[in-house]
C-alpha cells in the first residue's frame, strides 16, 4: 500500500498535507502493470489521471515514440481535462506501479475539500506547463534557423 508521506514527495501532491492525502485516497486505485503492457490506447477513450509510483513507460503516437515517463510523473490528464480520446497510447516497459483517479474521483474530491482539488489542479497545470516548455526548448533545439 502507498503511504501518503510517500506521494506528498511528488509535484502532483505538492503543498497537501499528509491528512487531506488520506482523504483523498480511498478515491484513488492502485493499479499495476507487466512489462509491455497498454495502459492508453491512443485514440480511445481514458478518464482517469494516472500517477507513476514505480517503474517506466513509453509514450507514443501513430507507433512513433515520442517520450518516457518515470517515477513522480503524470499522464492521462489531457483526457480527464478535455474529456477527448487520448492523443498518444502509454505502454509500460517495465513492472508499473501507479495511482490513478477518474474524473468521477476527481468530482468528489471537488465535494469533499476544495481548497484540497484546487491544490491538485494547480499542480497538474504546472506539470503541464513544464512539459509544454521541456517539449518547446526541445523543439526549438531540432529547427533549423
Amino acid at each position: 500500500m502507498v503511504q501518503p508521506e510517500t506521494l506528498q514527495k511528488y509535484s502532483l501532491f505538492g503543498g497537501l498535507l499528509k491528512e487531506q492525502i488520506e482523504t483523498i485516497m480511498p478515491l484513488m486505485q492502485l493499479e499495476k502493470y507487466g512489462p509491455n503492457e497498454t495502459i492508453i490506447a491512443e485514440g480511445k477513450p481514458n478518464d482517469k489521471i494516472h500517477f507513476l509510483i514505480e517503474g517506466q513507460v513509453a509514450v507514443s503516437k501513430k507507433d512513433i515514440p515520442l517520450s518516457r515517463f518515470g517515477e513522480g510523473e503524470v499522464f492521462g490528464e489531457m483526457e480527464v481535462l478535455d474529456v477527448m480520446p487520448a492523443v498518444a497510447s502509454i505502454k509500460s516497459i517495465s513492472p508499473v506501479t501507479l495511482m490513478s483517479v477518474s474524473n468521477k474521483g476527481l468530482r468528489e474530491i471537488y465535494k469533499i475539500d476544495v481548497k484540497t482539488f484546487s491544490l491538485i489542479i494547480m499542480n497538474l497545470a504546472r506539470d503541464l506547463s513544464r512539459r509544454l516548455r521541456k517539449m518547446d526548448e526541445k523543439l526549438a533545439s531540432t529547427t533549423p534557423t
